[in-house]
């Protein structure tokens, strides 16, 4: 069946190849140009059909179970929040460590470590693995988000083509990252923000180039793709920002300097919960997701608003509806619901869970230096499009996917001069601190 599937696929490619071929030679053009477009836009535009397909399964799996886990159970009684995360976890750990161990965890750095250490190589059962257990995990009320998940789907989807064309190493490494790019441009509506992201987040100091006009061409092809059967609104609400103060920029310096140790903080103890609790604990792994849902479940009973992906409390604070004192105390309990939900051996992605945190801790700061300056400060809600993209981009070492991508998803592209200042001083103070383990610091430190 694999066989007859590949050679068809073959069949496909090679006639394309002669079409486009003959329309070359017709325009005089050279054949160098001809095989450049087979090798990138052909394959970008095909990854990025299947990653925006991809992530419209995921996004309604992800719907669905969050209808019958928090939208249906919770109502059941109050008290069953203090279990449900858990329920979910003692789903997903069969699920993962019994039928692909690798989809445990938050998708991105996996697929990194394929990239680096696995010859762009993605078991096939992966994506369907990932996609299963990151909408019951997230549906059920882990603190997770839809990065990871789809960057691992649309990069599986990738490897699965990239086997069957019998490509060569380095081009299988390339629609590896198209397949990121399709995946992530397609379910945050970002395409722009995530075509950088995926030549970005392989390194910490340093782009994968060749991979640029790939993954451009996936993002936007599955952007248009999951727009076109979920609609085209853009992700969040704001309201009609104008920088036109530079005197506001000394207090987006400091908002950068806050992201970048919350950002430490934030690996050490994601990381460290992970190494010295979960990994301690003598049971086998498929169970400590469920250890980590009652702990999440325990947390949430006292602040719910750290469940899930947390959107809708990320557009509250745009509009300027929570309390000073309730979204410091967020930027913690977030911190540590994300940790239990992912160190434990859960599925998810990071970039919403940073989102939440980075919305919080700037709409925090934001408040408080419109107390302190009012005159000066004119529109402290601004602080908290700032700050998501200023504590990602510490985190991620991803500093213009991070720019990009929350203008692309706010449309706030009135605030891009703060949002790459406090950017850049986040990403540059933040040191070598990464919530991807598997980066390498730059491309001549590719095995």
């Amino acid at each position: 069946m694999v066989y007859l599937l590949r050679k068809k696929l073959l069949r496909v490619f090679e006639r394309l190849q002669i079409r486009i071929h003959e329309f070359y030679i017709r325009m005089g053009l050279r054949v160098t140009y001809f095989k450049h477009f087979q090798k990138w836009t052909l394959f970008g535009i095909i990854v990025g059909i299947i990653g925006g397909l991809g992530a419209v399964l995921f996004y309604h799996l992800l719907n669905f179970f969050s209808l019958i886990f928090l939208e249906n159970l919770s109502k059941l009684n109050p008290w069953l929040i203090l279990f449900i995360p858990a329920i979910g976890g003692l789903i997903v750990g069969p699920i993962i460590y019994l039928l692909a161990p690798e989809a445990e965890g938050h998708g991105t750095d996996a697929v990194i470590a394929a990239y680096h250490r696995y010859w762009g190589t993605i078991r096939a059962r992966v994506p369907l693995i990932k996609t299963l257990a990151s909408s019951i995990t997230i549906g059920s009320g882990g603190s997770a988000g839809r990065e990871g998940p789809i960057a691992q789907i649309g990069a599986g989807f990738g490897s699965i083509l990239a086997k069957a064309l019998n490509l060569e190493i380095q081009d299988r490494k390339i629609i590896l990252a198209t397949g990121v790019a399709a995946g992530i441009g397609s379910i945050f509506k970002a395409p722009i923000g995530a075509a950088i992201f995926a030549i970005e987040v392989l390194y910490k100091r340093d782009f994968e180039v060749e991979a640029f006009i790939p993954a451009i061409i996936a993002s936007v092809v599955g952007y248009s793709v999951f727009s076109t059967i979920t609609g085209w609104e853009i992700m969040f609400k704001t309201q009609p920002y104008i920088f036109h103060e530079p005197l506001e920029l000394p207090f987006f310096g400091i908002l950068g300097v806050v992201c970048a140790f919350t950002a430490i903080l934030y690996i050490k103890i994601f990381y460290g919960l992970r190494d010295i609790f979960f990994k301690k604990i003598s049971i086998p792994n498929m169970f400590k997701p469920a250890i980590g849902g009652l702990l999440l479940g325990i947390t949430a009973f006292w602040f719910p608003q750290i469940l899930g992906m947390g959107y809708n409390h990320i557009q509250t604070a745009i509009l300027g509806g929570l309390p000073l004192t309730v979204m410091l105390i967020l930027v913690i309990t977030k911190i540590l619901a994300t940790s239990f939900t992912i160190s434990s051996g859960g599925s998810g992605g990071v970039f919403a869970p940073s989102l939440f945190i980075g919305a919080m801790l700037g709409g925090a700061l934001g408040q408080i230096f419109y107390l302190l300056f009012p005159e000066i400060v004119t529109q402290p809600t601004a602080f908290t499009l700032v700050g998501m993209a200023a504590f990602f981009a510490a985190a991620a070492k991803v500093p213009v996917a991070s720019v990009i991508m929350v203008s692309e998803m706010t449309g706030g592209y009135s605030l891009l001069v703060p949002l790459m200042l406090a950017s850049a001083i986040s990403y540059t103070l933040s040191g070598e601190s990464t919530i991807y383990e598997n980066q390498l610091e730059r491309r001549e430190f590719t095995p």
